[in-house]
């Protein structure tokens, strides 16, 4: 049983949870490198990141924050004792958030992985971590598909969490001092995703649709190419920029 409070600041976290318990620890998901197992250990240590950086600035003793090496604790943990951390990391995270919000105005900046970001992000990206993880364990099904499709999700992913989602894939394009690559994903009805990669750095945009799409989708896919995710089935996007610009796009998005 989830607690009604978890419930209301997590809505995502009873989805994801009865997914988990669907599978083995050991069977395979969408996200290639990761089984179920890795999935929980991982959102383990995101539920309690969030809530150590944002319990610390809170606390007014702000900290920097960690980076993978916090999920390896968790790997080394029993299932069962896996199971138990990451439902209390998540009870602590609903705590933490619910003390900011009484404390602190909304638009209170707080420092996360290298830039800043407000006091409601941090409830808001483990709701979704827990959309996109949970479609790492089911694929394409019904509550998959209705979660990514939100606007928000498209939103998050763009303003919130926006070009750490792209260094990868620019490393990967080697486009040298003087190269440049733009892609557009494009929802119909919706503003562009705009990606961009060049020599000094990486940016993505929201704006008005213009010209050709270098990608075109459902909101639900184009949020899981964002992430470096590709949709099972995949005649749910379509494209007419030929290989060489669709391979670059896709090597762009390449996810974390």
């Amino acid at each position: 049983m989830i607690p009604s409070q978890v419930n209301d600041t997590l809505p995502e976290l009873a989805p994801f949870l009865h997914a988990v318990q669907a599978r083995r620890p050991d069977d395979g998901t969408w996200c290639e490198a990761w089984t179920v197992r890795d999935v929980l250990a991982h959102q383990t240590g995101n539920a309690e990141e969030l809530a150590r950086v944002l319990g610390a600035f809170l606390a007014g003793t702000p900290v920097e924050t960690r980076g993978f090496e916090r999920e390896e604790p968790y790997r080394r943990m029993s299932d069962a004792d896996l199971w138990a951390a990451f439902t209390a990391r998540c009870e602590q995270l609903t705590e933490v958030a619910a003390a900011a919000a009484r404390d602190l105005s909304p638009d209170t900046e707080v420092q996360w992985t290298g830039r800043t970001v407000k006091v409601p992000f941090f409830a808001e990206h483990l709701r979704e971590e827990l959309i996109l993880h949970r479609w790492d364990l089911t694929g394409d099904d019904r509550t998959a598909v209705q979660a990514l499709n939100e606007p928000w999700m498209t939103e998050r992913s763009v303003v919130s969490v926006g070009r750490p989602l792209l260094k990868r894939g620019r490393t990967a394009l080697d486009l040298g001092p003087e190269g440049r690559f733009e892609g557009r994903l494009r929802t119909p009805g919706t503003d562009d995703v705009v990606v961009v990669a060049d020599a000094d750095g990486g940016s993505i945009r929201l704006a008005a649709p213009e010209g050709p799409a270098t990608i075109e989708s459902d909101a639900a896919v184009r949020v899981l190419l964002l992430w470096g995710r590709r949709p099972a089935d995949p005649a749910r996007w379509h494209s007419s920029v030929g290989p060489d610009t669709l391979r670059r796009v896709r090597t762009l998005l390449g996810g974390y």
